[in-house]
């Protein structure tokens, strides 16, 4: 027998140890046990080929449609090219030299097909897959797929283990496990009806039909909810006693005087959000809110107005950003909207005026020695910077608010540095902002005690954003249409960026992609060629479809004094068209710039999509956004695209950015990946009962802090929180 803490050999061997260790990071029993089932296979259901992701190592349940041997047209030998489907889609499977082996699988029958998903011709195919017959009795009694009754568990898995081996394993661990101790309540535990611990996760993987299975993922779900929420509630206990700087509002200070001057109204998220900062930051408890709205609803303008407040109070505001240039800009924005009432000490300042220090890794050494000094004695109320700023040696007077733009560029541990800044015991005010909303139930179990703000309003004077897929490989005339379309907006008087996913630099070929495969697949082991490049367009655009127009590169690799010398003239008008990476993904804020083309839209993400796209349309005009892709209609990819174009609702596309990715390790700095701390819980589709968890959790730490009391729960939660996700909790 074995119990959750032993090593996997003695369970499964040493040689299968040794391959699950390596390909999916198991090591003990535990691991294995609570390596749970992607989703279930029940024979004579196929699964569905429309929602499988280009690059990822899948398994699907197929029946085979056809099958043809054909000799390869560059090289000798031969290819077997089998034809799957789920009876309304289908799948290529190629096999090369496969005479090395027998294909078992007939015409008609079904089978579990394992391999990573590429694309040949605009078509998804696997290469070389591993297949496991369903349709025929097995010589091998062991054969864990055919010990299944109804349901077939089929795993996350990975090129040297197969779905099939890891359910195998888990099956001959299971009947060696030891009866496992259930950490909840009994009480607990019967008032929310759940099954105990030891069957749900034998249930989990063995469970003969969905009523089982359902059983089983409620009571595992309901526990890594309510250990998240201890957690939380446990640092939300302990952090209520840290007091914060208290910075109340004046009547006459710099603040009031720059609401006067204000050339424009507020909107009323504007003004009742500035209002909520307003009275947090007069109060002694750290205000920590998330701040969140779409591109271009204002958010500047509100942390404008809560630095304005900290400064009245004698104390000083940092404003922290991803990039250089962001960090740049914002401070070249802030200096002219506060205009004298940002050059205090200077000839025309104003009388409550304050200075602004911007602090950025690329300045010289005289010019980072004034602005140091300047953060230390006070002058600079206002303090702008990247990491720079978190570096030990930068000392603040008087740190009294935190001001971070775009969270999800920012790990937790750089926040927490500059938090800690403010003095020993002592935590600043601190506004996170966003144009990458976060669904409530994200919020709510990420952040902990977060307030969470929205801006839905978009001020006025802002123009619409019409988004369009290029589909290449389907319509390739519409790229010619596209810079067609650019054209025409240059000779309008407007301006166009195009945005490439890499800058130029070669990559080295996939050592993965055997050499007999060339003729289906490209340079990348997913058939598709490496990534367009700033470099390459910029020189194809100039020398083609673009030629005649005034175009310059931007990307991250430019010396500071580079970028922000293209990025000047890009907005006073001398350039039309600016080839960039995603450098200029936030904050870049050109009224005049109206066509944005991302080419391989597909190598983006949703939300990086979105603050792409808002970099256009911020004046008057009208902007469009032209998502480029070879990716074929109907894979999840090309669907990610289609749900960019449909909408303008940020909110609405964080939902679906969510469901359609992992969700990641959001107890750690780990933002996806397999070894993720939530392995069933849904943040979107679970927010019943998160919120039911966190209702518990807040009663049982009210009662028993450490609990003390209840040493199950408290393991459930060591377990959870490891050393790691512990020192991040800390910081959030």
């Amino acid at each position: 027998m074995v119990s959750m803490d032993d090593k996997l050999e003695l369970a499964v061997g040493a040689k299968t140890a040794k391959a699950l260790s390596g390909a999916l990071e198991l090591h003990t029993v535990g691991d294995l046990v609570h390596y749970y089932p992607r989703r279930y296979a029940e024979r004579g259901e196929l699964t569905d080929i429309a929602g499988l992701e280009l690059g990822e190592h899948a398994t699907v349940m197929a029946r085979v449609k056809s099958v043809h041997e054909r000799r390869m047209r560059q090289r000798r030998g031969t290819i077997l090219e089998v034809v799957l489907t789920d009876g309304s889609r289908t799948l290529e499977c190629k096999f090369f030299n496969f005479r090395q082996f027998q294909f078992r699988v007939p015409v008609g029958s079904s089978a579990l097909f394992a391999g990573k998903v590429s694309i040949y011709r605009n078509k998804l195919q696997l290469t070389n897959p591993d297949y496991h017959p369903v349709d025929e009795e097995s010589d091998n009694a062991a054969d864990a797929i055919d010990d299944f009754v109804g349901l077939i568990p089929v795993y996350p898995a990975a090129a040297k283990v197969q779905s099939w081996q890891v359910a195998k394993c888990v099956r001959q661990t299971l009947g060696m496990l030891d009866p496992v101790e259930d950490p909840l309540p009994e009480r607990l535990r019967t008032r929310h009806d759940y099954i105990g611990y030891d069957e749900a996760i034998r249930s989990i993987h063995l469970a003969k039909d969905w009523a089982g299975v359902q059983a089983a993922r409620n009571r595992l779900k309901w526990g890594e909810a309510l250990a998240v929420q201890l957690a939380l509630a446990q640092l939300r206990h302990a952090a209520v006693d840290r007091p914060a700087p208290v910075c109340e509002r004046r009547a006459d200070g710099i603040g009031a005087e720059f609401d006067q001057r204000l050339p424009f109204t507020l909107t009323e998220g504007q003004r009742e959000v500035g209002e909520s900062i307003a009275v947090d930051l007069a109060k002694e408890h750290p205000m920590n809110r998330l701040l969140q709205g779409e591109v271009g609803s204002g958010k500047t303008i509100v942390a404008l107005r809560a630095m304005l407040q900290v400064v009245d109070a004698g104390r000083q505001a940092a404003l922290l950003a991803p990039t250089e240039v962001l960090a740049a800009q914002h401070a070249r924005s802030l200096a002219a909207m506060l205009d004298d009432l940002a050059r205090a000490g200077e000839l025309g300042g104003a009388e409550h005026a304050t200075r602004i220090a911007l602090l950025t890794g690329s300045l010289t050494a005289a010019q980072r020695k004034q602005a140091m000094l300047d953060v230390v004695s006070g002058a600079a109320g206002i303090v702008v910077g990247t990491h720079a700023l978190i570096q030990d040696r930068v000392e603040f007077a008087d740190l009294g608010l935190v001001v971070v733009d775009e969270q999800h560029r920012f790990g937790v541990e750089q926040r927490d540095a500059l938090r800690t800044r403010a003095g020993e015991n002592v935590s600043p005010h601190v506004l996170v902002m966003t144009a990458t909303p976060i669904p409530r139930t994200v919020a709510m179990t990420v952040y902990g005690d977060l307030e969470t703000s929205s801006l839905r309003e978009l001020p006025a004077g802002r123009s619409p954003i019409s988004t369009a897929v290029v589909p290449v490989a389907e319509r390739p005339a519409w790229l010619d249409r596209a810079w067609q379309r650019v054209r025409e907006e240059a000779a309008a008087g407007h301006q166009a960026y195009v945005v490439c996913p890499r800058i130029g630099e070669q990559q080295s070929a996939d050592e993965d992609v055997p050499g007999d495969v060339s003729e289906a697949l490209g340079s990348d082991s997913d058939g598709r060629r490496p990534p367009l490049a700033v470099l390459d367009v910029h020189e194809e655009l100039a020398a083609g479809p673009l030629s005649g127009l005034r175009l310059a590169v931007l990307h991250g690799r430019l010396p500071t004094d580079e970028k922000d010398a293209v990025m000047r003239a890009f907005a006073a008008g001398e350039l039309d068209v600016v080839v960039a990476t995603t450098v200029v993904e936030v904050g870049v804020d050109v009224p005049n710039a109206t066509a944005m083309v991302i080419m391989d839209a597909d190598r983006f993400g949703v939300s990086q999509l979105h603050q792409l796209r808002g970099r256009v349309g911020r004046g008057s005009a009208p902007g469009v956004c032209l998502l480029v892709t070879e990716m074929p209609a109907g894979t999840a990819t090309r669907d990610r695209l289609d749900a960019v174009a449909s909408t303008l609702d940020g909110f609405e596309l964080a939902r679906v950015d969510l469901e359609m990715r992992r969700e990641g390790d959001i107890l750690g700095a780990s933002q996806s990946g397999r070894q993720s701390a939530l392995k069933l819980l849904s943040l979107l589709r679970d927010e019943e009962l998160i919120a039911e968890a966190r209702a518990e959790a807040q009663a049982l730490i009210a009662y028993a802090p450490d609990l003390g009391e209840f040493p199950g729960l408290g393991r459930m939660v060591a377990n959870l929180v490891n050393d790691s996700r512990a020192e991040y909790l800390e910081k959030v």
